[in-house]
Formats: structure tokens, sequence, C-alpha cells
């Protein structure tokens, strides 16, 4: 996205609220915002902080040139026209990395600057931690379900052209092994693969009727007899046969994308064991999400594909956070709505853990204040510098270290806090705020 002008990613009373803050001088106030999401989607135990990463990159493309002040001249007034045209965000931001878990109430970003320069970001800001963090917090049950078993994301075709890069960055932040998306490939390094589909398979059809020997023997021939190759267009035991036939024993996969995957997968197994494959790899895709992983640990099954479930969140596709004034001019100020409240001023968070890793809560307190005590357990300051002056912090955590550190991360939840079943989060909160 630092290529692409962001500006107009955002909503249309953002602008209004400049307009009439710099006509009564409200928008130079110091200000702060929060992100946070007042609680976790229905059943979730953990979410995972995920986007960090563009919206710092979003930051660069901030910009209202030419083209934006024309899209903008009937709606707004020239004094804010003026205004937008020398727009540079400024401020600071501290945060949550990416790949660090979250829960009802984290400060997982705070934004200070004046109101008006940090009010102009509300849209974009949400706007991607919220798609990037649900894709990354689905993605992330998906990996505990599956164990050591990698999966595949090939969840383009179910979204949004743009959505399906950042889906497939998200993806790979929780630990999936690769994508199908060639530009996320392209813009993030996210390892690629991909095979056939059976379009191909289909392909091979002459007047003699289907030949799905030849499919296969193109297939391997163009990509080398370690390729996967699809077995389920027509007979999946005679599927197999021809992949065998013609790859030999040393082929690397097959790939069953129908039916009842766990007796599929038991009948595949032995059908390769017998045909002397042993070490061909069962690869299992269609319609898969975490708990139909879960389902499947016991079978005969190396790896997984998962598309749809998996670019929609698996029923959660907003990470629901929100973007809250917090403080202002070192006053801090809240939200009574019901059902919508928010708690006041500028805030830090920690997060206490036993001696053996275990995490036990999070802790929210004042900013600039001391970690409350948390007898005797050790802790850990969860935000970090992010942007000052307006510009990115050095040195940081690229998207593979923060895919590390939510893999050391959901290592030290509560064993309960990975089980799909509904429930409360896997740990509480405390606020030790005024």
């Amino acid at each position: 996205m630092s290529a692409e002008n962001t500006a107009m990613f955002t909503d249309r009373y953002e602008l209004t609220m400049v307009s009439a803050a710099l006509r009564d001088g409200t928008a130079h106030r110091s200000c702060t915002f929060e992100v946070f999401a007042r609680r976790l989607p229905d059943g979730r135990r953990f979410g995972v902080v995920a986007g960090t990463g563009r919206v710092i990159d979003a930051l660069a493309g901030f910009r209202f040139g030419d083209e934006q002040l024309r899209a903008l001249a009937d709606s707004v007034d020239a004094d804010t026209l003026d205004w937008l045209r020398d727009y540079r965000f400024g401020g600071s931001i501290d945060g949550y990395r990416e790949g660090e878990l979250f829960f009802p109430g984290s400060p997982i970003l705070s934004v200070r600057s004046t109101f008006a320069e940090a009010v102009l970001l509300e849209t974009l800001v949400l706007s991607v931690l919220n798609h990037d963090s649900a894709i990354a917090s689905a993605a992330a049950r998906m990996v505990t379900a599956a164990g050591n078993r990698p999966i595949i994301e090939m969840g383009s075709r179910r979204t949004h052209e743009s959505a399906a890069v950042a889906s497939a960055r998200a993806a790979y932040l929780a630990g999936m092994a690769s994508t199908s998306n060639l530009e996320a490939t392209r813009r993030y390094g996210v390892p690629g693969a991909g095979t056939s589909a059976h379009s191909f398979t289909l392909a091979h059809t002459g007047p003699d009727g289907p030949d799905e020997r030849a499919a296969f023997a193109a297939q391997v021939d163009a990509l080398g007899v370690g390729t996967t190759l699809l077995v389920d267009t027509y007979d999946i035991t005679q599927g197999v046969i021809n992949a065998i036939e013609v790859a030999g024993t040393g082929l690397g996969g097959v790939r069953i994308d129908s039916g009842d995957l766990g007796v599929l997968a038991r009948q595949v197994r032995a059908q390769l064991d017998d045909l002397g494959a042993h070490d061909t790899r069962i690869v299992v895709s269609g319609d898969l999400d975490e708990y139909a992983i879960a389902a499947l640990r016991a079978e005969p099954v190396d790896a997984y594909g998962v598309g749809t479930s998996l670019v929609t969140g698996s029923g959660a596709p907003t990470a629901g956070m929100v973007y809250k004034l917090v403080e202002v001019d070192g006053i801090g100020v809240a939200k009574r709505s019901s059902h919508k409240e928010s708690r006041g001023g500028a805030k830090a968070a920690a997060r206490s853990a036993r001696s053996t890793g275990t995490i036990v809560e999070e802790i929210i307190y004042p900013a600039g204040g001391a970690v409350p005590d948390t007898g005797g357990l050790a802790t850990t300051d969860l935000q970090i510098p992010l942007v000052r002056d307006g510009e990115p912090v050095d040195g940081l955590p690229t998207l593979t270290e923060g895919r590390d550190h939510l893999a050391d991360a959901l290592v030290s939840l509560p064993w309960e806090g990975l089980g799909l079943s509904r429930g409360e989060p896997a740990i509480p909160t405390r606020f030790a705020l005024p």
C-alpha cells in the first residue's frame, strides 16, 4: 500500500469534523486516540493483532494531492482544502506488535497528535486492523487445530482482490505455510504454492473421452514427480492408480478436494501404501475450517488447503475494534453510551506470567505510570514505539518476526485457551485505572 494514495480511504464525517474543528480551534488540541476491541467475537478465547505493518505503510500514502482535492472541492470549504493540501501526520503511535495476542480492552494502538491530524486516520486504521486481525485470529485457530501439519492458504477466489493479498499476509503471520496468491508472494515474500485445478484434468478430453493419465503426465513433465496431483476429478481410486502409474512411487502428493475427506484419506493412504508409494503425501481441501481440521486430526492427512473460511474470518469477518478519543490536553475523556462505554485517559498495558511462561492476566494502567503489583509474577510490556514525528521507528519487527512471536505467544496461553469450544477469554483483563 505504500505506493498507493490512501487519503480517500476515509469517511466523510472525518473531514466535516476537521472543518468544524479548524473553525473553532479544536483542531490543534493535543489528543490521544486508542484502538481496542470491547469484546472478542462470540466463542473466541483470544485475538491476534495483524495489519500494523500495513497501517504504517499506508501512512506514507496518506496525502491529499491535486486529484484528491478536486474530488473534495464540493464537499468541504476552502480553508479545509488548504489544510488538507499540507496534511502530513506528524504525531506518535505506540501499539501491540504484529503477532501479539489481544483481549477485550487491550490498547492495541495509541495515536497521539492534534485532534485534526489523528481523527482523519480512524477509518484507514480500523479498516486495516479489523480485517487483518480477524483473518489472523481465525488462521491461528486453524494452525493450532492442524498441529504440525502445514496449511496452504488458497482463498483468493473467495474475496475482494485486495483483501485476498492482505488475507494471505495475515494467514502467514498466523502460521500458515504458504499461499496460492502471487501478489502476496511478490509484495510480502509469503511462500507460494499451487499445482493445478480440475479444469486442467478436464481439458485433457478427446474424441475417446477423458484422459486423466495424459493430464497427470503433462503436469509431471512440467513440474517433476515432486508435484501434487489432483485425483478426485473422476473416480478417486482410479485417479490414484493413474497418478502412481504415471509418476511412479516417488510422487510428491495427491490432493482430495471433495467428499468425506476423513474416509477418503484413509482409503487413499491404504491404496498408496499398497502401491508402494509410502512417502506420497495426502493433501485435503474443500470448505475446511478449524473444526473440520480438528476433526481430521486422527486421519492420515499430511497437509490442508483452506479458502473461504479463512478469508471470511471463519464466521467472524471483523475483529470489532474501535478508534476512540481518550485524552484531550492531558484530560481523560470517556464515552458513556449504553453498551459502548470507553475508559478515559491514555493507557499502557502489560502481561503477567508464571515462571513456566504461562500467562496469567493482562493489566491495563495509566500511561506513564508504574506497572501495578502482580504478586511477584513476571511482567512484559505490550506496547512498542511504532511511529515518531510521523515517521516509522527504525527496526520495527518484520513479518517473519511477527510470525515467530505469535508462535511463542500461543504456547504461552493456558491450555484451555487453545480450545475451539465456547468460553471466556483465555486470560482476564485487569483495569488498574483511576
